[in-house]
């Protein structure tokens, strides 16, 4: 979590600490299956801006959820991938993603 000092008061609270608010699970979700760079990312999280996205970056690397790989070159090439607790996270994500299709066909 950002913020060490905060305290969870179960395990559902430090879960949602973690992964909660509106990009994080978005972000996850689109690099599941490879790496991407910056400017993929910023076009597959449909209405983020790029400060909020670099700010949630930063919170799921913080939180060891996601990588980030940096390439000394010219022009400067940074890749994101899911760390190994990131990936642990992904068979949930599914459900929830189950569980919104079905909501939203019912609306």
């Amino acid at each position: 979590m950002n913020n060490k000092n905060e305290i969870a008061h179960c395990a559902v609270d430090y879960a949602f600490k973690r992964i909660g608010g509106k990009y994080k699970g978005r972000i996850l979700w689109v690099i599941r299956d490879e790496f991407m760079r910056y400017g993929e990312l910023k076009r597959a999280v449909v209405g983020i801006t790029p400060k909020m996205l670099t700010q949630t970056l930063r919170e799921l690397e913080a939180d060891e959820l996601v990588s980030r790989k940096v390439y000394l070159e010219v022009p400067p090439r940074v890749e994101y991938s899911l760390t190994s607790t990131g990936e642990e996270l992904i068979p949930f994500i599914k459900q929830l993603r189950s569980w919104g299709k079905e909501q939203m066909s019912r609306k």
